[in-house]
């Protein structure tokens, strides 16, 4: 079974099955994961492959591959979302490690420039990388084409499109992150403030509780008030995972076929590592809790 059937297979089997939603969509999470691992391991081999001009389409294939695979995700993504978009925002399938640093249920996609450039001055600085290009900008084109290429090759010309591209993200980014502030701002809106204090009111005259079929219509009057709340909410996020997506893509995009599969190996390593490493951090502290 193919990578991109297998994440198919993981979301529809998630869909049908019967518990509750954050379950459903943790447990489509972790397949996910598995798959990414799988599609590390391919890259990894791929980048140590010596150099020839047939497997760049071999090389195009893969990337599409694993570019299918977070699509994969983000549709899943989205079917959750317009369930219960409280949960994708606050997902308890991360760590609190990735709590910390997530931009409205997600990785920043400014982050993705970041890792450019960083996993670009990495190769370029590892032991004899530089006078190994030095030597390629000398040899005959037969000679360089045999050397293996990385981020640490990236021309003058991309990083041009790349900073202007970066340019245009953070631009979005900031106003996706203005519509949220206003969205998160509706939550002290007149109607909520009215409900809160009829609802306080009501507690009070009752002694601190509420019969149970006044429970009931204040249950029904919170939802009435929350649900516009909630899609405003959804479409932010929405707005926020098209721009993940898009970003990746784009990138990829400014990159050659051996360049990209070195930058999607640099994404999927900090992914996975900073998943892991948030795991085990979170099952320490539980443990030490318990023990104290």
């Amino acid at each position: 079974m193919s990578l991109a059937s297998s994440s198919a297979t993981c979301l529809s089997s998630a869909i049908r099955n019967n518990s509750p939603e954050h379950e459903s969509f943790q447990k489509f999470f972790e397949c996910w994961l598995s798959g990414q691992n799988q599609h590390l391991q391919e890259l990894i081999s791929a980048a140590k492959s010596p150099a020839s001009a047939a497997d760049e389409a071999a090389l195009r294939s893969l990337i599409e591959r694993v570019v299918k695979h977070y699509e994969c995700y983000y549709r899943a993504k989205a079917t959750w979302s317009r369930r219960d978009v409280l949960a994708m925002l606050t997902p308890s399938w991360r760590s609190t490690l990735e709590d910390a640093f997530l931009w409205i249920g997600g990785w920043r996609p400014s982050m993705a420039f970041h890792l450019l450039y960083s996993k670009s001055g990495l190769q370029l600085e590892a032991p004899g990388r530089l006078s190994e290009l030095i030597n390629a900008m000398t040899t005959t084109t037969a000679t360089a084409t045999a050397i293996r290429e990385d981020l640490a090759d990236i021309s003058p010309e991309q990083l041009s499109r790349v900073d202007g591209l970066q340019r245009r993200t953070i631009k979005e980014e900031k106003e996706i992150s203005e519509e949220m502030a206003k969205r998160q701002e509706t939550l002290a809106a007149p109607d909520i403030v009215e409900l809160s204090h009829v609802v306080s009111e009501q507690m009070t005259a009752g002694g601190g509780g509420s019969r149970d079929g006044d429970e009931e219509e204040e249950e029904e009057r919170v939802e009435t008030a929350l649900k516009p709340k909630e899609k405003g909410l959804e479409e932010v996020l929405e707005r926020a995972d098209e721009l993940r997506l898009r970003t990746l893509k784009d990138v990829i995009h400014l990159l050659t076929p051996i360049q990209a599969v070195h930058f999607l190996i640099a994404a999927a390593e900090l992914h996975l590592r900073i998943h892991e490493w948030g795991k085990k951090r979170d099952a320490k502290t539980h443990q030490q809790r318990h023990l104290d």
